[in-house]
């Protein structure tokens, strides 16, 4: 898969599990070719109606298909993608049912729109979902099949020919050693004030931090951590490990003096973070932070904590520290990288358009972390044994 080769008059295919699987697997990529003039559809085969309503104002249970089916659509607008579709096979049941209907239904599509190449996640699912995994199958079966005539005759006597697609691709997503927390504390210690996010960005972080290690662009353990009234959260002193983001309550940050006096240095609210300072420039803790009230805090951790871990400046046993991010690990031979970069507004802008899924404004996040955990995309090439087909 090039990154410079002209895309003018190829014919691109996308067979996908859920509305906004297009833009996790492929999206910079569909956009890449579209804007070079290729011709590109992207199929969905259920319409993810099992997936979660994140804003009750878009969609109920009931019209959460209809709905997606709809954000599917805009996501393809975004990206320059001519065609989308969706099928109607249930959400996360693909896994029980017979694929055969699958795969007719696939390769009719191929053999109507007649691509040169088809796209799909790869034998993992990405992170191991059914349903992706399946499609991962049905998508390799039907590339196999499409060009054998003596499969799906029916479709020949409609008209329908065969047709081999030149290439397919299955997308990979290497383990990235890119660590969320340095990057957000270097943009942190850029700002001249403290930082205070809105709730929308609270909720636009949660879902970047959702996908980004879920599907391995970044390497951090991130957890919801609750703290009573009185607790210690960070101790002056400590080494800094961790960088936190106030969900929900208020604490105080404090200094404590030589005299074991305390010296109060401010409140911190929802939408701030802290432990921002040590780990920028890789020195302990200078403040207490105490939680003022019952407090949640969204935390980044460089690696899971252990239960054994220390506390406090003689602390020994005190967990990971951050090292110094070093991007993705070493990738095979077989694996394509793709810069998306120039297309990287376009795929955020298509991911914000699955709203039922992700509540943020792409402006609201940091476009130089997103250029690092969204500007590169990874695929296989596939090279299938077709004769194998024939005769069946």
């Amino acid at each position: 898969m090039s990154n410079t080769a002209t895309a003018d008059g190829l014919r691109v295919l996308g067979l996908f599990a859920h509305p906004d699987d297009e833009v996790f697997v492929a999206g910079g990529t569909l956009a890449k070719y579209a804007a070079e003039g290729a011709e590109v559809m992207v199929i969905s085969a259920t319409r993810g109606q099992a997936g979660q309503i994140r804003d009750s104002r878009i969609a109920t249970r009931r019209t959460l298909g209809a709905v997606r089916e709809q954000e599917l659509r805009r996501s393809a607008a975004c990206l320059g993608v001519q065609h989308a579709v969706c099928w109607d096979y249930g959400d996360g049941a693909l896994q029980s049912l017979d694929r055969e209907p699958l795969i007719r239904d696939a390769v009719a599509a191929i053999r109507e729109f007649r691509p040169d190449i088809v796209l799909s996640f790869g034998p993992d699912g990405g992170y191991g979902h059914p349903d992706h995994i399946v499609m991962c199958a049905v998508a390799e079966e039907a590339v196999r099949r499409s060009g054998d005539p003596t499969q799906f005759p029916e479709q020949l006597a409609a008209g329908l020919a065969p047709h081999e697609p030149s290439d397919y691709y299955q997308g990979y997503f290497p383990p990235s050693r890119l660590l969320l927390l340095e990057r957000l504390a270097q943009w942190l210690v850029q700002h001249n004030d403290r930082f205070r996010g809105s709730l929308e960005f609270v909720q636009a972080m949660l879902l970047l931090c959702e996908e980004s290690t879920l599907l391995g662009y970044a390497s951090d353990f991130v957890e919801t951590r609750w703290y009573p009234q009185g607790f210690y959260i960070i101790e002056q002193g400590e080494p800094a490990t961790n960088l936190y983001l106030v969900l929900s309550g208020q604490a105080h940050a404090v200094v404590e003096e030589t005299d074991g006096s305390l010296r109060p240095l401010g409140r911190l609210e929802p939408g701030m973070f802290f432990g921002e300072q040590g780990l920028a420039h890789r020195r302990p803790r200078s403040a207490h932070v105490v939680a003022a009230e019952s407090t949640t805090c969204l935390v980044f951790s460089p690696s899971q904590p252990t239960s054994f871990a220390g506390r406090g400046e003689d602390a020994v046993l005190v967990g990971g520290l951050p090292g110094e991010a070093e991007g993705p690990e070493e990738i095979g031979a077989d694996v394509s990288r793709v810069d998306v970069g120039e297309h990287l507004m376009a795929k955020l802008r298509a991911m914000a358009a699955h709203r039922s899924q992700f509540v943020f404004d792409p402006d609201m996040l940091p476009l130089s972390i997103l250029q690092e955990l969204f500007g590169q995309e990874y695929f296989v090439q596939v090279h299938l044994q077709r004769e194998l087909a024939v005769g069946r």
